[in-house]
């Protein structure tokens, strides 16, 4: 039986769904963007709470980016243009942003710098590495056109990362 959707004060959602052939065991996976915590029927308020609270930050430990600052983001950037972009982007600077709510980041072509959402600190590394590259390649092909594509999808798991920000973009 799926309950209500809820939402912590960080900005979490969460859904708790109680199962009587459930009998000790809590299991939690994030199912479009709503993190899912099944927990036993025969809970009470207090071990449901318990519960609830133990998963979630499992769930944030997995799943939030490594990337805190913005020498983390300059790193990365530096070592995902070295092994995705074989070197090809120019890295001027690299930082997060909190002004940018319509896009996920920004890239200015002429200087290479590039912003980045700091929405984005709350996804796993590999979506975030997606966002990064995608930006990346802005700075050696402007647009969006099939090559522009062919370089900024090298990055490992690109597909899967835009159905994540799809996903997050709608839920999230």
């Amino acid at each position: 039986m799926a309950g209500s959707v809820n939402e912590t004060p960080g900005g979490m959602v969460y859904r708790v769904i109680r199962s009587a052939r459930r009998s000790r065991t809590v299991q939690a996976r994030v199912v479009g963007g709503v993190a899912e915590i099944r927990i036993p029927d025969r809970f009470t308020p207090a071990q449901e709470r318990a519960a609830v609270e133990e998963m979630l930050a499992k769930l944030s430990r997995k799943s939030t980016s490594s990337l805190r600052s913005d020498a983390d983001l300059r790193s990365r950037a530096e070592t995902l243009n070295r092994t995705v972009l074989d070197g090809r982007a120019t890295v001027g600077s690299i930082r997060w942003v909190s002004n940018q709510s319509a896009r996920w980041g920004s890239c200015t072509v002429s200087t290479g710098e590039i912003r980045i959402s700091d929405r984005l600190k709350q996804v796993p590394d590999y979506v975030l590495d997606a966002v990064v590259v995608h930006e990346l390649t802005h700075t050696f092909i402007p647009g969006h056109s099939a090559e522009f594509y062919a370089w900024a999808d090298r990055v490992p798991h690109a597909e899967r990362a835009k159905g994540y920000l799809e996903a997050y973009q709608r839920f999230g």
